[in-house]
């Protein structure tokens, strides 16, 4: 086996603002393994508050190599079993490598990951759209680009967040679901749940930061609206924690290191009745397209990453302008690569365009 790692610029529509800042340009890594006729791919999204870069993720991986191209990847969970231990310290690179060991994986038996695992598209739950921080008027103009859209997913953060939501509400009979990223306090919080159930929001997530347990605790149980994890579920033992102060959670596979442990924590949310979403970062349609994988599982997926971007690197699974989920038929992921010309950075030397 062969691996390739490509760092690639990805460049959004807008710029994309949350309270934990702004960017309109950003380079993720992504992971091809070969296997003879046999190409899988990966993702792994740089996240400035996470101090990761695709220059160290890469890093992580290349000096990895010998032990990675000298594994077969039969099973992608004993190959992620095997790498777990090595990538403790950089999960997202993890992710990426888990993301291509399955893609690979469906490719050389012919079959799409989610039909491998036993799941079945027949109902998927629409995905939301996400209107980034920015002046009123600009966050209506950017949610009246995609109107057809059941689900909006607004970030809020700022002294006017209860003035953005009316405005929005009166462009749309859209479901709303609002992300504070970590920006409230539990004050804040109750005195806003009440307002936003009555525009028709549908939930609230991570409203306060992970560190605050006994304000989520009071959240938990006084706000007029159900309050979802997403900070404070970034691995697999942090599911049990959220239990009693969420109602249920967001996992996002850069955080949990891929879709080996995301499946297994979705299964323990399941278990302690938390509802399940499971979010993207600013990524290409190479992790969209792992995401897609698990929307049977999912109460709600939230993976427009590929529809902020101006350029994207593959094809694959896609978010229709509708919020409906399109598979295409084909093995592994469902990707195809198309690539950036000139965009990519090869450690192995070799050309992956």
């Amino acid at each position: 086996m062969q691996m390739l790692l490509h760092v690639v610029p990805l460049r959004l529509r807008h710029t994309f603002t949350i309270a934990h800042g702004s960017h309109d340009l950003q380079h993720n890594l992504i992971v091809e393994l070969r296997d003879g006729p046999h190409r899988g791919f990966g993702e792994a999204s740089t996240v400035g508050y996470y101090g990761n870069s695709g220059e160290t993720m890469a890093a992580s991986l290349e000096r990895l190599r010998p032990q990675i191209e000298a594994a077969h990847v039969d099973e992608p969970a004993a190959f992620w079993q095997r790498f777990a231990p090595l990538l403790r310290d950089d999960p997202f690179a993890l992710c990426a490598l888990d993301q291509a060991a399955h893609d690979l994986w469906g490719r050389r038996l012919g079959r799409p990951v989610w039909q491998l695992w036993g799941l079945s598209l027949d109902r998927l739950p629409p995905s939301d759209y996400t209107i980034g921080i920015a002046a009123v008027d600009v966050m209506v103009r950017k949610l009246q680009e995609y109107p057809d859209f059941p689900v909006y997913k607004i970030k809020l953060g700022t002294p006017d967040d209860l003035a953005i939501v009316r405005a929005l509400r009166e462009v749309t009979r859209a479901t709303f679901r609002v992300d504070a990223n970590c920006a409230w306090d539990a004050a804040t919080t109750l005195r806003l749940s009440a307002p936003l159930r009555d525009l028709g929001v549908e939930f609230i997530e991570q409203p306060l930061p992970p560190e605050d347990v006994a304000g989520q605790r009071e959240v938990f149980a006084h706000s007029a609206l159900p309050i979802i994890a997403d900070e404070s579920c970034q691995g697999e033992g942090d599911v049990d924690r959220c239990a009693g102060r969420f109602h249920g959670v967001n996992i996002k596979l850069t955080k949990a290191g891929g879709l080996t442990p995301a499946r297994r924590m979705i299964a323990r949310a399941r278990q302690l009745g938390l509802k399940v979403m499971v979010g993207c970062m600013t990524e290409s349609s190479v992790g969209i397209s792992a995401i897609g994988q698990l929307v049977p599982l999912l109460d709600y997926p939230d993976m427009d990453g590929a529809l902020l971007l101006a350029d994207d690197v593959a094809d694959g699974v896609r978010v229709g302008l509708d919020g409906r989920i399109h598979y295409p038929d084909l093995p592994g992921l469902g990707l195809t690569w198309r690539g950036l010309p000139g965009a990519a950075k090869q450690s192995s030397g070799l050309s992956g365009q």
